[in-house]
């Protein structure tokens, strides 16, 4: 584990280990053994947030095959709703807080006590100096993301300084240019994908940003929802509580974007040649964080609590060498790298193909052979960011070494 603590940028380690640590399998379910931690650093939380990011020692339990819920819908809860690739629990839109003017008058302020349920604060805005660079914090020692785990100072226009005091890489980095890669699973068992995707649902048409069908009303005064039903008041829209900053704030519209009510869609992907229904971690055109973020306001298929303390059923252990087919994926035997923008003017992000199993020795070199920057890609990590702000223009080599594999790539830095 790594982490930051609040005034020292001095990365911390200790001995709890990072990343999902077992895959086992029954017919039915994906069970996934991990501590909730990240091979990428986490903290501080200038918020104040006195939690640390902690030992969860959880089991995930997944449905291997996962069926759409024929019924009434299921509200995604507080708390863990879904897990991702490297066993980080994953969070809906809220932060747990509601406007209720009684609590108000109670608490000596308008977001004093949790509220009366009815204007439910978005975490995302809410929350937004108590994230890290990686977009996660924890909540009682359970780290989490509510959000498109990928670096803030990795989007197009940067709304968090955090990564200039405590540097992270998050979990992968958004390339517009490729299809973002699968990237968790709800608790209903449905894949969860990063930002791009096949622009139609066949797989055709290019990659194309996926867009939320949800946007914000055009109110001034917080009386009713989106569907006309007549609530308790909320605050009027104004500087304090701007619109967004509830989650009924917004409406759904199926012309508005490319996803459903629940942010997901029943289209083709790299690991679903066939298609699958996957949900998809929505961001903006300057890739900062769009609601519903993930999963939500409700799930599409079937929804339990997934988090169990022991596996009670006959199960295998899953390896590279296991030749059933699941629906949890694995990564590639050999890791493979794409490397963007490339030209690049500021940064470069060397992104892999899938968590690292071992640690794999980066080097960018001139073609002279100097040396300019160097990292070690931890065991479970996807990315390395390469500040290119103070090199010059021109051609160099990206070494990249496996084990006793080498390969070279070629980046070119034009500003």
């Amino acid at each position: 584990m790594l982490g930051y603590f609040l005034r020292n940028s001095t990365v911390i380690k200790d001995n709890v280990l990072a990343n999902v640590q077992k895959v086992q399998y029954s017919n039915d379910f994906v069970y996934i053994n991990t501590h909730g931690i990240p091979a990428y650093p986490t903290g501080p939380f200038l918020d104040r947030n006195p939690s640390l990011a902690s030992d969860q020692d959880a089991i995930f339990k997944i449905p291997l095959n996962p069926a759409k819920n024929t019924g009434t819908p299921t509200a995604s809860t507080a708390g863990n709703i879904g897990v991702f690739v490297n066993g980080v629990a994953l969070f809906d839109y809220r932060d747990g807080v509601s406007y209720s003017l009684s609590a108000a008058k109670d608490q000596g302020g308008p977001s004093g006590g949790r509220g009366d349920g009815v204007w439910n604060r978005d975490a995302v805005p809410a929350e937004m100096d108590g994230f890290d660079c990686s977009k996660g914090h924890p909540a009682m020692g359970n780290y989490h993301h509510h959000q498109n785990p990928s670096a803030f100072k990795l989007d197009q226009k940067v709304i968090s300084t955090i990564c200039n005091l405590y540097d992270a890489d998050g979990l992968y980095s958004i390339d517009s240019t490729k299809h973002s890669p699968l990237i968790g699973f709800a608790y209903d068992g449905f894949p969860i994908y990063g930002a791009y995707g096949y622009a139609n649902t066949d797989g055709k048409g290019g990659i194309a940003r996926i867009n939320s069908s949800y946007k914000l009303r055009s109110i001034t005064a917080r009386t009713h929802y989106a569907d006309g039903s007549d609530v308790t008041d909320g605050p009027a829209v104004s500087t304090s509580f701007p619109l967004g900053h509830y989650r009924e704030d917004y409406e759904y519209k199926s012309t508005n974007g490319h996803l459903d009510e629940h942010n997901g869609r029943f289209c083709v992907t790299p690991e679903y040649p066939k298609g699958i229904y996957a949900y998809f971690c929505t961001v903006d055109e300057n890739w900062n964080s769009a609601y519903p973020y993930a999963v939500g306001p409700t799930f599409y298929g079937n929804w339990a609590r997934r988090t169990v303390t022991t596996i009670t059923e006959t199960v295998e252990t899953y390896s590279k060498d296991t030749t059933t087919s699941l629906n949890y994926q694995g990564i590639e035997l050999k890791t493979n790298f794409s490397i963007f923008p490339n030209p690049a003017q500021d940064f470069v992000a060397v992104q892999a193909s899938g968590l690292v199993e071992n640690n794999i020795e980066l080097e960018l070199v001139t073609l002279k052979g100097e040396v300019v920057r160097s990292s070690t890609l931890k065991q479970g990590s996807t990315i390395w960011y390469i500040d290119t702000k103070t090199l010059y223009n021109g051609h160099y080599l990206l070494r990249i070494v496996q084990g006793q594999d080498i390969s070279i790539k070629k980046v070119i830095i034009q500003k």
